[in-house]
């Protein structure tokens, strides 16, 4: 008997337990979604209700919470129009597009546990917040400023500063030095960065956002099942590009902003992927028996995805994905509950993402993970568990605990050989929204436990 043969028929028995599991086994939360056309998008003014009143529920009931949480007096959010800091966005009411001139925003948190929420702004942006001062010269304001921290004496006060976190890190430098300068020097010693606040702040979410999170996927999956048909793809015409730039089209057809622009990508017999390998992939003409692969984000309601997904291309005569494929998608999964199953409140990133790994290393899953918190943006603050390019320990954002009730893309990807393909490796990348409630992971939108299949 050939080596080669002997080989093949060593995979083929090694195979037969999970050609078995993806036979049997029903993966928990699996969905498929077939249009974007099954769900409503409400118009770009239709949104600004749901959103403000969100928004409102947050700073009532949320801010006071992170804040005594945090230990801080006051919040200040000072910036500048075109240099806006990134969590203004997700404190001020809809329709704003910028922080007009210089827009000041202060919390201060009372003695009875409530935060008052005062605009130092020449233009008032009205409610939830208090205009403690509008008109004037730049000076006046930051006088105003100055006035209304010292007359509430607070002990500490958080400002957008930080070495690690991007998103807690929205006060330039200018208009911190100014702040240094209007603050008698008494406060400028009780000024404290804000990142603990801003992380908490950012990925914490509400009940209401909840609710309205599995629209947001559902929509998200379902324009990528659109794009994975045949209302889209023509084999041997079509190219991974068109793929893409349909995926991006359409979501701008709903009104419904990307965050990334979307890539799809083809693997097929022939093409170098080993068990090693970091990516396995490439761009060109669709063809009949390839394996496609596509990666989207979109921000809806001010909430934002992240999803990956694979597809199967059929050949002339074939009614499904090879067994083999199937097994392969079959161990993604598993490899999704082995991750999820670590999901334990206060563990951090990094204790998640070793013990996925010895897990997977127990059921011999040729795995990498690289998980990571969504929200009000793609790549939000809160536990990194895993780098695609790092699968060991990341230092600080690795170090996040996790808490209940947040949302996380549940990232990254496992390679299997495949007989139908002579052994070769195939890589399947997945990634699908999910919320913690503190006690287990449940996926937003469903996920993906069968091949999309273009016929």
């Amino acid at each position: 008997m050939k080596v080669s043969l002997i080989r093949a028929t060593l995979s083929a028995l090694l195979l037969i337990p999970l050609l078995i599991q993806a036979k049997t086994e029903p993966f928990g939360q699996g969905r498929q979604l077939v249009s974007a056309d099954n769900y409503h998008v409400l118009t770009p003014r239709e949104r600004i209700a749901p959103e403000n009143k969100i928004l409102n529920q947050r700073l009532e009931q949320l801010l006071p919470q992170l804040m005594a949480e945090s230990d801080l007096d006051m919040w200040l959010i000072i910036n500048r129009e075109y240099a806006e800091d990134p969590v203004y966005f997700t404190l001020v009411p809809q329709p704003t597009f910028a922080a007009r001139r210089t827009t000041m925003l202060l919390f201060s948190r009372k003695a009875d546990g409530s935060v008052e929420k005062l605009s130092v702004n020449r233009y008032p942006l009205g409610e939830p917040y208090t205009s403690a001062w509008a008109g004037g010269d730049l000076e006046q304001q930051w006088q105003a400023l100055a006035d209304e921290i010292t007359k509430r004496k607070p002990k500490q006060i958080g400002i957008n500063i930080s070495e690690h976190w991007p998103v807690a890190d929205g006060l330039t430098s200018g208009l911190h030095q100014k702040l240094l300068q209007v603050l008698p020097s008494e406060y400028q010693n009780r000024l404290v960065p804000a990142e603990n606040l801003v992380v908490r702040w950012l990925e914490q979410r509400t009940q209401a956002e909840i609710d309205l999170y599995p629209q947001i996927v559902s929509l998200a999956r379902a324009v990528i099942a659109e794009g994975f048909s045949n209302k889209v793809i023509t084999p041997g015409v079509t190219h991974t590009d068109d793929v893409a730039w349909y995926l991006r089209e359409r979501f701008e057809q709903l009104d419904l902003p990307v965050w990334f622009m979307p890539y799809v990508n083809l693997q097929r017999p022939g093409l170098h992927c080993e068990s090693d390998s970091p990516y396995c992939g490439i761009s060109g003409t669709i063809e009949r028996g390839d394996v496609l692969h596509t990666d989207v984000g979109i921000c809806y309601l001010k909430l934002c995805t992240d999803t990956q997904e694979m597809a199967y291309v059929l050949k002339n005569g074939e009614t499904d994905a090879p067994d083999g494929l199937k097994a392969a998608l079959a161990t993604g999964n598993h490899w999704q509950d082995l991750l999820t199953t670590e999901f334990k409140t206060g563990r951090s990133g990094n204790q998640i993402l070793t013990a996925t790994h010895k897990a997977a290393d127990k059921h011999n899953i040729n795995q990498s993970t690289y998980t990571h918190a969504i929200g009000f943006v793609g790549h939000a603050p809160g536990p990194t568990i895993g780098m695609w390019d790092n699968q060991g320990d990341t230092p600080v954002q690795g170090d996040w605990p996790l808490h209940a009730n947040t949302a996380y893309a549940i990232e990254g990807n496992i390679k299997q050989q495949v007989p139908e393909w002579q052994d070769q490796w195939v890589q399947i990348k997945l990634e699908q929204s999910a919320y913690f409630d503190g006690k287990q992971v449940i996926y937003l939108a469903g996920r993906q436990t069968q091949w999309h299949l273009v016929r």
